[in-house]
């Protein structure tokens, strides 16, 4: 069994599951565990793409955004269909095919125009951050890029193909909760213990996560205008607090391993922020249950796609990230 406490996109969980192991993913980002959530359904292209059909045949939206981004972002044809599948979401998303379709809409909301076939629904756009409404409609304005009607069921159909033609007995559970809460962790089955944790908390000052993702956010229920408050936003005033954050999760996840569990932390940090990574870890692994064993450098952000990559300014030199090994005591 694996565990990963900030899960996100579900990376570790997927990488589980294509090895045969099962494994409970837990972040606070609904985005997040939406994503991860579609990574672990069993699903076939045909069952995705007859439910697609099915919203888009049967349904009405009730509420479609209005304002001059919505018209820039999207074309008219295209926000009807995500607001007919957005609203039937969030009336039922329980069903795998549901799930699967979900993640697959999101991950496709917002992107760059592909010169070959459409990839995305938006208008040019940054794959990650969602675009802020004034710069993005003053850079489309100007540069006279218009959205596109693009064939919605087609893109997911490519989507669907590229992330469900695998067949794997192997599922696993995402959770959206806080991992600082002990109860966050607990298997779903009583007996189970973890034996592996395999995680990537959250870097040092980051804060921007919610405004970043306000166009997922809204697509999951959110409001469809930008919040650029730190509200529901976890905020760390200090380094002390914040290693004191990562001790009570490091904790959690020792109550609920085996003995002699390993745990992985893949661990770095943001170059605006005047606290060394190591630090950080290391004093946040202090009486936390868990010993170092290793630590390897992972190099930095250019050298993949990290999660760091996202928040390089330019001109900025990335920081190296690390590896840390640890055992449970």
């Amino acid at each position: 069994m694996v565990l990963d406490p900030f899960c996100g996109r579900g990376t570790t969980n997927f990488a589980a599951r294509l090895v045969g192991l099962r494994s409970l993913g837990v972040d606070s980002s609904p985005v997040a565990t939406a994503i991860a959530a579609s990574k672990l359904v069993m699903a076939s292209v045909e069952e995705i793409l007859d439910e697609a059909r099915r919203i888009l045949a049967e349904r009405e939206a009730s509420h479609i955004p209005e304002g001059e981004f919505w018209q820039w972002a999207f074309d008219p044809t295209v926000l009807d269909a995500l607001c007919r599948f957005r609203e039937a979401f969030l009336e039922d998303c329980t069903s795998d095919a549901r799930i699967a379709l979900r993640g697959i809409v999101l991950g496709a909301l917002h992107g760059p125009k592909q010169k070959t076939f459409p990839s995305y629904f938006s208008n040019q756009c940054p794959r990650t951050y969602a675009p802020k409404p004034a710069y993005a409609t003053r850079y489309w304005r100007e540069r006279g890029l218009v959205p596109e009607p693009i064939d919605v069921l087609a893109v997911i159909k490519r989507r669907a193909k590229r992330y469900y033609s695998m067949s794997s007995d192997t599922t696993g559970a995402v959770r959206l909760a806080d991992s600082r809460k002990a109860e966050s962790l607990q298997p779903e089955s009583p007996d189970t213990r973890f034996n592996w944790v395999i995680t990537s908390p959250p870097y040092y000052g980051m804060r921007t996560y919610i405004p970043d993702q306000w166009l997922r956010n809204w697509f999951v229920g959110g409001p469809d205008v930008v919040n650029y408050t730190n509200c529901n936003q976890i905020v760390h005033s200090s380094p002390e607090e914040y290693s004191a954050d990562l001790r009570r999760v490091w904790r959690n996840a020792k109550n609920v391993s085996v003995e002699n569990a390993i745990m992985v932390i893949r661990f770095g940090g943001i170059t605006d922020r005047r606290a060394n990574p190591l630090d950080l870890i290391k004093s946040s692994l202090n009486d936390s249950g868990w010993r170092i064993t290793t630590i390897k450098k992972a190099g930095t952000a250019t050298e993949g796609k990290r999660q760091a990559d996202s928040f390089l300014r330019k001109r900025s030199t990335p920081m190296t990230e690390y590896d840390i090994w640890t055992v449970r005591q």
